[in-house]
């Protein structure tokens, strides 16, 4: 089969919400790392085949095919299109994996993908509640079709967090010992300038501005619930941010025809439902299955990102899998570096491919959970 390289990987920072990122239209954000990620690599912009991006609630700035129009704002030929995608907090993943699968079938050389989230100005699900003429305010219970599959449970992420954490039994605290030390990895990549490769900065945002360098145990410790007796905090979830990330995937003859040097080739790609109601579980089932498919042990992953929704979901993965701590987000996550859904999974692989340069290292996988109780997993060969 056609291999799938990857040639290129950048993001914005990723900003806080109501940072500095907050006023920045969507397609404009977008379009700073497309521009960037195809400039750099040299090739012709003609050249590019398609532009696919993930992202959540697509209306206002996010709406009207936010992909066709971030590639038109950067600037590439008319003759490029672009598709937005929608898999919840796997959308850029997504998009990776929807562009190597163009390349490797030989339907494409050269694929933008990415994403794109402007959470201070569209926060998480902010279509449902919308009333009339929207219908009800989720996407779950007006259907007498998931009723009768699924009856009248609650659907949400803060619940299915809850659920992992009395069904794997973590408790409070060792999720907030999770939480510091997400925030002291983030600040210590930070001061050790890991970051700065892959970053693109902005006018008013040059460094993610998530990291709490200021936290302690006793501050989360006095944070409230989420919901009355249960465990998960603010401070141990993911937090909202804004944000884009692009890679550029290219095929045999686009390295050849355009003197490219690919970083790593994609060797694995998977996606697996699993329980919606719990929603989050995901992971470790497609972790599983995706080891199994390439004959790779987990201590033959060099490094691993796993996206920090919340400490539950990361410690009942890690607890399942049986994976290194030290491999596993080693420059913080979500809980320390921001979720800006759509664009999470694109800013992973780009964090998860600079540090496999940094290190060294051969393999890399990738995971997160997905709304809907979904998971991509991907894992990359890192070649230069």
């Amino acid at each position: 089969m056609p291999e799938a390289y990857i040639v290129g990987a950048l993001r914005t920072p990723v900003g806080r919400r109501r940072g500095g990122l907050a006023e920045v239209h969507p397609a404009d954000l977008a379009a700073h790392v497309i521009r960037e990620v195809v400039g750099r690599s040299g090739v012709d912009p003609e050249a590019v085949d398609d532009v696919i991006l993930g992202c959540l609630d697509q209306l206002g700035s996010q709406a009207g095919d936010v992909a066709r129009t971030a590639a038109l704002v950067a600037g590439l030929p008319e003759s490029v299109p672009g598709v937005t995608i929608d898999r919840q907090c796997g959308s850029s993943q997504q998009a990776v994996h929807f562009a190597a699968q163009a390349v490797m079938s030989g339907t494409a050389d050269l694929v933008v993908a990415g994403g794109v989230q402007q959470m201070s100005q569209f926060p998480l699900l902010c279509a449902f509640g919308a009333g009339e003429p929207f219908g009800s305010s989720d996407p779950w219970s007006g259907s007498p079709g998931w009723r009768a599959r699924f009856g009248d449970e609650e659907i949400s992420q803060f619940r299915a967090g809850e659920i992992i954490a009395r069904q794997w039994g973590i408790s409070r605290e060792r999720m907030e010992a999770y939480a510091l030390e997400s925030h002291r990895r983030a600040a210590a990549a930070q001061d050790a300038g890991a970051f700065d490769r892959e970053i693109v900065p902005l006018p008013g945002a040059s460094v993610d501005e998530c990291p709490r360098r200021d936290t302690s145990a006793e501050k989360m410790a006095g944070l409230p619930t989420l919901v009355e007796g249960g465990r998960l905090t603010a401070g141990v979830s993911s937090q909202i941010a804004d944000g884009a990330a692009a890679l550029l995937l290219a095929s045999e003859q686009a390295v050849r025809d355009h003197g490219l040097t690919p970083r790593a080739r994609v060797h694995h790609l998977t996606v697996l439902g699993a329980d919606p109601v719990q929603m989050l579980t995901a992971p470790i089932p497609a972790t599983a299955r995706a080891l199994k498919r390439t004959g790779l042990a987990i201590d033959d992953l060099d490094v691993m990102e796993v996206n920090e929704a919340f400490a539950s979901v990361i410690l009942a993965w890690l607890d399942d899998v049986g994976a290194d701590p030290a491999r596993v987000n080693p420059n913080g996550g979500a809980i320390a570096l921001g979720h800006p859904l759509g664009a999470t999974g694109a800013r992973l692989m780009t964090t998860m491919l600079h540090e496999l340069e940094r290190r060294d290292g051969r393999f890399g996988l990738q995971t997160m959970c997905e709304g809907g109780g979904q998971a991509n997993v991907t894992i990359i060969e890192r070649l230069a």
